[in-house]
């Protein structure tokens, strides 16, 4: 069996609050097994914790940002990713403000944290989320859906009225070689015209030249800062894997979104949650017999499976 994971040990770090523009401190800690992702704001008497879980979004507007009753924690797709895309599954993210830290609007930097500490596997089976039958959701020209397949995968697609992002697209299998070398370390993006709103709004005052790639009418302001030729698809991708990550469990299916952001896809996590039918909840074994397994035990068609991949 996949077991679960945690960090080997403490690892922290500091950065400045997105949208609040103030300085952040965050500690990662171990955590037991079953315990998931939690987050604990230390600047609150009482130390009041957020778990990370689909039933604690309450805003998607500009980020994902979770909360319970007025205590809130915003921007927390990207360490989300991080967690996911290195096969953490439970861990404490004691947070000393109502956001964490944009770094360098990337998840490459919690990725580097997690690696310099390390992980450790606990003795209990890693959970995953298998897609039997198709999960779809749609906002106008905006769609994401989840399609049975025989591992992750993530096709995703954007399209803006922009000559540099006319169209971008992303399509692989995943793993964690390409979380770590293609995904994490995409950063985040903003056209010029809506940064100086946001500015004006109270928002954004954390946003940088060098934690955003920023675009102007007709050029990219920081292009020097890109890491990718297609790399606003792959933010989006990042953002997504963060936000899937909300269910709790590794999932175990093809998603394809077109144009889907964080509210999109906090509505497709929802209905995966609301559709008990269309999945099933399992421990996959780690022996090379994952497509027997999908097959036998949980009755994914293997037809359907090879038509998503």
């Amino acid at each position: 069996m996949q077991r679960q994971k945690t960090i080997r040990e403490a690892a922290g770090c500091s950065g400045t609050g997105l949208h609040t523009g103030k300085p952040v401190n965050i500690r990662i800690l171990p955590a037991d097994e079953d315990s998931g992702i939690s987050f604990v704001r230390t600047d609150i008497p009482g130390r009041p914790v957020i778990k990370a879980a689909s039933e604690n979004v309450v805003d998607t507007r500009l980020a994902t940002t979770i909360g319970r009753g007025s205590v809130t924690i915003s921007t927390v797709e990207h360490l989300l990713a991080a967690f996911y895309g290195m096969g953490i599954d439970n861990a404490i993210v004691e947070v000393g403000s109502c956001e964490i830290p944009i770094m360098d609007g990337s998840a490459e930097p919690f990725v580097n944290l997690i690696r310099e500490v390390g992980m450790r596997a606990q003795r209990k089976p890693k959970k995953f989320i298998i897609i039997k039958k198709p999960i779809k959701v749609r906002d106008g020209k905006k769609v994401a859906i989840l399609l049975p397949a025989r591992d992750f995968k993530i096709t995703y697609s954007i399209t803006f009225e922009h000559s540099f992002l006319s169209g971008q697209s992303f399509s692989k299998m995943y793993s964690d070689k390409i979380f770590i070398n293609e995904i994490c370390g995409a950063k985040t993006f903003g056209f010029l015209k809506e940064v100086e709103w946001l500015r004006s709004q109270g928002l954004a005052i954390g946003g940088s030249l060098e934690n955003a790639i920023v675009i102007g009418d007709t050029s990219i302001i920081n292009a020097d800062l890109l890491r990718y030729p297609d790399e606003f698809v792959r933010h989006k991708v990042l953002d997504c894997i963060g936000d899937l990550s909300l269910l709790g469990a590794g999932v175990i299916g093809h998603i394809i979104a077109d144009k889907s952001g964080h509210s999109l896809n906090q509505r497709l996590v929802r209905k995966v949650i609301e559709s008990p039918s269309r999945w099933s909840y399992a421990e996959i074994p780690a022996n090379g017999d994952d497509e027997e397994y999908l097959y036998s035990e949980v009755g994914i068609s293997p037809s359907l499976c090879y038509a998503a991949s």
